[in-house]
């Protein structure tokens, strides 16, 4: 597909950035920021989606799934904060749902990400930067047997320009141990992750438009967490007279912890509104693939079958706190969930310039759910679907081909969900089941040219629909509906090498988004608040998406040989977006430009300076617009006292809700190799 790329290490670590997740701001079109402390993961948005955490984004990293079902905090959380950049030798990315061998979560793109099995010399690196941040890395390779030992470890501290410091102290490892290649090989790899923070949360800009805090302050100091991970991973891969085959398992044991309050004094106005989000799980997996070459009337011919198979032992838990301390359960669950998918797919070679692949895949999910405080959202969900796939290649004629690919698609759903009937908080409330499994239908089509000298450009059209955007919420601990959505746009990419040291990109993607269909409940929440109440939470409901950009663009520069002056240039921009359902909230642009320079000798040193957010802009990372409650407000004295409606007491006062993007930020690196 003409949305496909692949970037490797050496590029990847060429990107000054903040923070170890936005290097996948190498993918067109991707912005990932972080709303919270630096422990936390990532947010990402991607093809007019707010992919939260990772929701409809798959993450790969060695071909082990980062995303994580029915989670405490949110579905398909990925957290990236144990990735070590300088162990990635390559990110291969996908979009669409056009690919047999790809499957939960990876509807809009999937990422995976490879790791290196060697070093050409061992590496020390000391970094040391503002606002108290400090990172060292050591890394070396040797010989043992007939293969190679890879060790590689990291250990940074972070407080970050907030009144409340982050406090973040993180160690990484890995150790790994390969023969052969990629693709005629074997590797054992174990990882080792430990990381705890504190956290300034989004916070609602009439605090600040009233003096209350500056831009960097904290409602709730408290808020924070702490995560562990730990993994063994394994993969064997052949080639033969027939084709090839490869196989993986893994197991990883993860623990997290978080803190967050986001409504501040709304739900409890003694306390406040903190709760406390822990889930600790054993995700095991094992995945087998074998391609065969063949041929199908005299054509050339490839085909693959695959089996992937997962299974999840959950512990989670969702309580009210104070100060990090217990107040309350709201709910505590175990949860077993397993899943099975079968696929194939088929390249036929027509001509030369015209090329079919045609695939299948089909999914089957089971979980179980034990609800330690409820017996009635406790019980069993299943649910199992298929997926055709199709893509079309065109070309090459004149150094360009064409692309076409549509198929359908799917993502699982918190399973807590799939069995929940009674609201956590009020038994009394019924709720309905959420499906398990979500469809997914898309299409592109695209065109990639090389026929300009030295740039690969390319030009992508899509068109991309969700059943529904059913959600677990975390927070709460009960399901969020939303209506059928679809979203279309085009993706722009260039690429230009016109010398070995000069390396420049630019991309720019736009989407429209929007529900589908008429959000009933909506509107009877807004009827309720008929009168002055109602302009407490805007106009009535309308279709736009919140948090669903609109436009991203990207570009930049890298100058620089192996040895020598080096620098880099970055820029990246995301658009206004509607931040409510009748486009009355609305986030105002954001504009960051990240510089390095450089020098590197021919005896391995090397001197950078990072420049992050190079002109102080004055952007938020993230904002949303939703009702919350400070003690400072007029409403707090009013709904304490239970002198206004109920409705307006469960709303609060709405307002636009931000995290702020760190000032201007410089660190210096210095490494040497041995």
């Amino acid at each position: 597909m003409a949305s496909q790329i692949t970037v490797s290490g050496e590029d990847l670590n060429a990107r000054p950035v903040m923070r170890p997740g936005e290097v996948l701001e190498a993918v067109p079109g991707l912005i990932v920021t972080q709303h919270s402390g630096e422990g936390k993961a990532n947010q990402y948005f991607l093809r007019g989606y707010n992919l939260d955490h990772g929701t409809d984004l798959a993450i790969y990293v060695d071909d082990v799934p980062a995303n994580m079902r029915t989670h405490a905090h949110g579905q398909g959380y990925a957290d990236l904060n144990w990735l070590i950049p300088e162990t990635m030798a390559a990110m291969e990315v996908k979009k669409g749902p056009y690919f047999a061998d790809e499957g939960d979560f990876s509807s809009v793109g999937t990422v995976h990400i490879g790791l290196i099995d060697r070093t050409v010399k061992g590496l020390a690196q000391m970094t040391a930067g503002s606002f108290g941040y400090r990172r060292f890395l050591g890394m070396d390779s040797t010989r043992l047997g007939d293969g190679t030992l890879l060790l590689a470890g990291e250990a940074s501290t972070y407080n970050g320009p907030w009144d409340n410091s982050d406090n973040l102290r993180k160690l990484n490892g890995l150790l790994r141990y390969s023969q052969g290649t990629a693709t005629d090989g074997v590797s054992v790899t174990g990882m080792a992750y430990a990381n705890r923070w504190n956290a300034t949360d989004q916070v609602p800009q009439r605090a600040m438009t009233d003096g209350m805090m500056d831009r960097f302050g904290s409602e709730d100091p408290t808020d924070g967490g702490n995560a562990n991970r730990f993994a063994l991973t394994a993969r064997v891969a052949q080639s033969d007279n027939s084709g090839a085959w490869k196989a993986n398992a893994y197991v990883v044991k993860s623990e997290l912890n978080l803190y967050n309050n986001f409504t501040y004094f709304l739900a409890n106005p003694v306390t406040g509104d903190q709760f406390h989000q822990h889930d600790d799980r054993l995700m095991a997996g094992a995945n087998i693939a074998r391609t065969l070459d063949g041929s199908l009337a005299g054509l050339p011919m490839q085909t693959t079958f695959g089996l992937q198979s997962r299974y999840d032992a959950i512990d989670l838990a969702l309580t009210d706190t104070y100060g990090r301390s217990f107040l309350s359960n709201v709910r505590n669950d175990k949860v077993s969930e397993g899943s099975i998918g079968v696929y194939t797919e088929s390249t036929l070679r027509l001509t030369d310039w015209l090329r079919t692949t045609v695939g299948w895949r089909g999914d089957y999910y089971a979980a179980d759910v034990t609800s330690l405080f409820n017996a009635n959202n406790s019980g069993h969900a299943n649910a199992a679907i298929g997926s055709p796939k199709l893509r079309i290649g065109v070309g090459p004629f004149s150094k360009t081909e064409f692309f076409f690919g549509a198929g359908y698609g799917m993502h699982s759903n918190d399973a807590r969900g799939a069995t929940t009937t009674e609201d956590p908080s009020d038994p009394g409330t019924k709720l309905p089941r959420s499906p398990l499994l979500v469809r997914t239908r898309g299409a592109e089509v695209g065109v990639r040219s090389r026929i300009v000298p030295d740039l690969d450009t390319s030009l992508s059209l899509f068109v991309l629909d969700q059943d529904s955007e059913i959600l677990f919420s975390g927070d709460a601990g009960d399901t969020t509906t939303a209506r059928a959505s679809r979203r279309y746009g085009f993706e722009w990419t260039n690429h230009y090498r016109p010398r070995s040291w000069i390396d420049v990109d630019a991309d720019l993607a736009m989407t429209h988004a929007r529900f589908r269909g008429y959000d009933s409940d909506q509107a009877e929440v807004y009827a309720s608040l008929a009168g002055s109440s109602a302009a407490q939470i805007g106009n009535a409901p309308g279709n736009y998406i919140p948090n669903a950009p609109t436009m991203v663009a990207s570009a930049g520069i890298s100058l620089g040989a192996k040895t020598g002056w080096f620098g880099a240039l970055r820029w990246r921009y995301l658009a206004s977006s509607p931040l409510t359902e009748d486009n009355a909230f609305r986030s105002q642009p954001t504009s960051i430009f990240n510089a390095r320079l450089g020098y590197r000798t021919d005896k391995g040193w090397r001197l950078q300076l990072d420049m992050l957010n190079l002109f102080n802009s004055k952007a938020n990372q993230i904002t949303y617009a939703y009702g919350s409650l400070l003690k400072t407000d007029k409403l707090y004295n009013l709904c304490a006292a239970n002198a206004a409606p109920a409705p307006v007491c469960a709303i609060g006062v709405m307002d636009y809700v931000l995290h702020p993007v760190e000032p201007l930020t410089v660190r210096v690196t210095l490494a040497g190799t041995f």
